[in-house]
């Protein structure tokens, strides 16, 4: 009954804080206009620029926001105890990463849809925006190339995900079709087409057992699967971020966000069902834990190992990227920026539900505390992706089996669930970093480079070539994939910066809504930057040393403009700004 309490008391704070917290920085602090313009309707280019309902743009958000990151994050986070992550997911996610998400959201609205690096050179200075752009540019990068190898590894492991995954791009196609093409019903639409996706997964799991291996790459090949598949992988990114938005990125996140409903749907259930009728299920990890062998300290490397769930930078690109240019209605961001926020946070819960309760049923023969205990004997960072979505695939299965879920077919619709949202990932980061290179193009006057097909090339063309640089197998991201946790929270404090502001430019204290948050960040990024700064020197790593070092100055120079600029705006009096 614990874990159950856990699922009520979370869900329920995030439901409170939505129709709370949430809406005073709605109404409040940022005053949204239903009348007001937004960029769908005042460029609408029926390409990136495209009005769309408030339900559908919420899928494309809330899948691309998500990724893996809520699974991975908490599958490594939770070796310090089940109390501090759950603490993390929920408070953090209210206080912050929703008002991260929500601020830069707003802002991206109210400046033409721009990146949040443009916005950066309207409310701090000019300067801020190459450094921003370097900073986003390197987060972008890694991404990229990093999540091409994930899905193949996904692939590689739950090949009866393959097909499932790959029968959503028609399925979306024709999704999109129906809907913008002919005016078709979305709900009987979405019915359809989510139907059609489970068709896909059940025939996956049915595939694989009747002829193993299928979906499998020879292993002679001169290139390994996960070379293939990455090369295919960017491939089909670079495709599908020149289409039109409605072509192919948004009606598949859609269909995504629903697969991730029903999931989220079926893992609670089963939470219940489990709690009332299996006497096996029970945390079985411990609240608080430290001293572990080879493992990092709890602070401050817990806000740097859960990102998603809590609070990401990388959520600030898709605020200031794709969902500006979609969405609506000026109200609409509410529900968009901060509810997807919350709804992640209840993801991430669902997930340490897995680990430290689920987990624990069965896993190989044994049950309770020492299976936990079992996978986290070490620090669960070290090691390979296998062994980090392990946990959270065998918990999960393990809860699902309560609602009459074949244990296989558990492990179809887990795999499925990873491998398209690290797909949607993809897609999104690739059409951002598409963005990003349009505008620094622009405003260094190349503007051949800014067209969709020069920057999606140079997008994807760099992503490779760090991804091919160590080799074949498409590995070389994971060079730099150590460095990703603090760039990707440093990118978190410094938009919350353009945030602090933008809203000090509004007058009053409104600001300390996203400088308090701000300044945390900052302050715990920064310490984990030196540990792992040290932590390089030490292992004589020195292209880490070097990148995370050049990393850590540009952020302390933004840091500093900013601080410079805010101060010297204290001592001028003078009417607010208005948008």
């Amino acid at each position: 009954m614990d874990a159950l309490l856990l699922l009520l008391v979370c869900g329920g704070g995030y439901l409170l804080a939505y129709h709370t917290y949430g809406r005073f920085l709605a109404k409040k602090i940022f005053k949204l206009r239903p009348q007001a313009q937004v960029p769908s309707r005042q460029i609408n280019d029926g390409i990136d620029f495209v009005p769309t309902r408030k339900g559908v743009i919420f899928g494309h958000h809330f899948t691309s926001i998500a990724g893996t990151g809520p699974i991975v994050g908490p599958a490594i986070g939770i070796i310090w105890g089940w109390l501090p992550a759950i603490l993390w997911v929920t408070l953090g996610s209210i206080f912050m990463g929703a008002v991260h998400d929500f601020g830069t959201l707003v802002i991206s609205l109210r400046n033409e849809g721009k990146s949040v690096s443009e916005i950066a050179a309207r409310y701090i200075n000019k300067r801020v925006r190459l450094i921003f752009f370097c900073i986003v540019f390197l987060a972008l990068l890694i991404i990229i190339a990093v999540f091409g190898l994930v899905i193949a590894v996904v692939f590689k492991l739950y090949p009866e995900s393959v097909i499932a995954v790959w029968l959503e791009v028609p399925i979306a196609i024709a999704l999109g079709w129906a809907i913008y093409k002919k005016s078709a019903n979305v709900i009987l639409s979405t019915m359809i087409a989510v139907t059609l996706m489970y068709v896909g997964v059940v025939l996956g799991a049915w595939l694989e057992q009747v002829r193993p291996g299928m979906f499998s790459f020879p292993q002679h090949w001169p290139i390994p699967p996960t070379g293939v598949w990455t090369i295919i992988l960017l491939l089909y990114a670079w495709i599908a971020s020149t289409l039109p938005v409605t072509m192919l990125l948004q009606p598949r996140d859609y269909i995504n966000a629903w697969q991730l409903f029903i999931m989220m749907a079926l893992l609670s259930a089963g939470v219940i069902a489990s709690a009332l009728t299996n006497s096996e299920f029970a945390i079985t990890a411990p609240a608080y834990r430290s001293g572990i062998a080879g493992t990092p300290p709890l602070m401050p490397m817990m806000f740097i190992t859960i990102a998603c769930g809590a609070i990401s930078g990388f959520h600030s690109l898709v605020a200031s990227g794709t969902s500006p240019k979609q969405l609506g209605c000026e109200t609409d961001a509410l529900f968009v920026g901060y509810g997807s926020m919350l709804t992640e946070g209840m993801l991430a819960v669902l997930v340490i539900l897995c680990i430290v309760a689920g987990l624990g049923m069965h896993f190989e023969g044994a049950s309770g505390p020492g299976v936990w205990q079992g996978f986290y004997s070490s620090w669960m960072g070290e090691k390979g992706m296998p062994d980090k979505l392990q946990p959270v695939v065998v918990g999960a299965s393990n809860i699902l089996t309560s609602l009459g879920i074949p244990q296989a077919l558990g492990f179809a619709i887990m795999g499925v669930f990873i491998s398209s949202f690290a797909g949607t990932t993809l897609d999104t980061a690739v059409r951002i970093q598409r963005y990003v290179i349009g505008e620094l193009a622009v405003d260094l006057g190349i503007k051949k480079l800014s067209n969709r097909w020069a920057a999606t090339t140079i997008a994807v063309v760099t992503a490779a070539g760090l991804a091919f640089a160590t080799g074949v197998e498409g590995k070389g991201a994971m060079k730099l994939w150590p460095l990703f946790g603090t760039v990707n929270q440093l990118l978190a404090a410094l938009a919350l910066l353009v945030v602090t502001m933008y809203l000090k430019r509004k007058g009053g204290l409104k600001y300390l809504l996203a400088a308090v948050p701000c300044v945390l960040m900052l302050t715990v990024t920064g310490w984990a930057m030196i540990l792992n700064e040290q932590s390089y020197l030490r292992k004589q790593n020195w292209l880490l040393a070097i990148i995370g070092a050049v990393v850590f100055l540009l952020a302390l120079w933004m840091t500093a403009e900013t601080v410079i600029l805010f101060w010297r705006s204290l001592s001028v009096r003078g009417r607010p700004e208005e948008d």
